[in-house]
């Protein structure tokens, strides 16, 4: 009971951090459909050169460059650091892939599919344990995802590729010994190089689109930074405050928002697997929703006792 109360108490701290970002981006495809007449891989480049100055800004105001530069004398940090760098690159570019080609339910599928990884290496890397409810939510949301899977073959690895990506670069944050914020500083300084080696080619090469092209494609570029940093940095907050099962589960709401998104905003075709599984899966998030709740008000009790 005693280790219950804990883990619910480390829940609660990390679960505003963990619904703001979550909220974000599930919102985040409308931002990136206003951009889908620029080439993604430029798109990817100016997320990370301009959310590097305001990942600066803060670190600024909370007194971490200190940190951030420790960073770079820690090896083991440093090699965690740039793996998950390109892990959250390769995760980003596929995303912006999916969006700008009218394929928002597949990344909403591969966010469904993300929590599942996520419960799975809390298990097999951490030795997290899950109770008995929370298995049958993994094994509800488990059959809905599979169900989708059978009907969506042609879009898998788009799926598939969010899913690995995230849920791995997930798990890197939350044993790497580096801050939020100064850790994301250092991802996005590990692949500036590469980024501004792509943007000065398409800016020279006088991309009709892109950066320069227009002054509102410039600003919503520029801004496309602070949609990058701010949920990241959420999201490696909630990391380090929440068991790994428990933050995989809240992630549901962000697929849920963009599954709506691509049925009502963008009018994407909803096949009878996907509205099976999109109702499997609200299930399993009740199911697991209870047994946290359970688990907080046994703590509330104590606590009060």
């Amino acid at each position: 009971m005693a280790q219950d109360s804990a883990s619910a108490a480390s829940n609660r701290g990390g679960l505003p951090y963990a619904l703001a970002a979550y909220g974000i981006w599930g919102f985040v495809p409308i931002f990136f459909k206003l951009l889908d007449t620029v080439p993604p891989v430029e798109v990817l480049t100016q997320r990370i050169i301009w959310s590097l100055p305001f990942c600066f800004l803060i670190m600024a105001f909370r007194r971490q460059i200190g940190e951030y530069l420790g960073a770079f004398r820690d090896w083991r940090a440093l090699r965690l650091l740039l793996a998950s760098a390109l892990l959250i690159g390769i995760n980003w570019l596929v995303y912006i892939y999916a969006i700008f080609t009218d394929h928002v339910l597949a990344a909403s599928l591969g966010y469904y599919l993300n929590p599942l990884v996520n419960v799975l290496l809390g298990t097999l890397v951490l030795g997290e344990r899950l109770s008995r409810l929370q298995a049958v939510a993994v094994a509800m949301a488990a059959v809905g995802v599979a169900i989708l899977l059978a009907g969506a073959l042609d879009t898998l690895w788009i799926s598939v590729t969010l899913a690995l990506s995230f849920g791995t670069y997930g798990l890197l944050r939350k044993v790497v010994a580096v801050g939020s914020l100064p850790g994301l500083a250092v991802e996005t300084t590990l692949l500036l190089p590469l980024s501004l080696a792509a943007a000065a080619y398409y800016f020279f090469a006088g991309s009709p689109t892109g950066f320069g092209s227009s002054v509102e494609i410039s600003l919503l570029l520029a801004a496309g930074g602070v949609v990058t940093a701010v949920p990241l940095l959420l999201f490696a907050t909630a990391a380090r405050r929440m068991s790994y099962a428990a933050l995989g589960f809240i992630q549901y709401l962000a697929p849920t928002i963009q599954f709506l998104l691509g049925i009502f905003l963008f009018r994407e075709p909803l096949k009878p697997a996907q509205l099976v599984c999109f109702l499997l899966i609200w299930a399993s998030i009740a199911v697991f929703s209870y047994d946290l709740w359970r688990k907080m008000r046994a703590s509330r009790m104590i606590e009060v006792a």
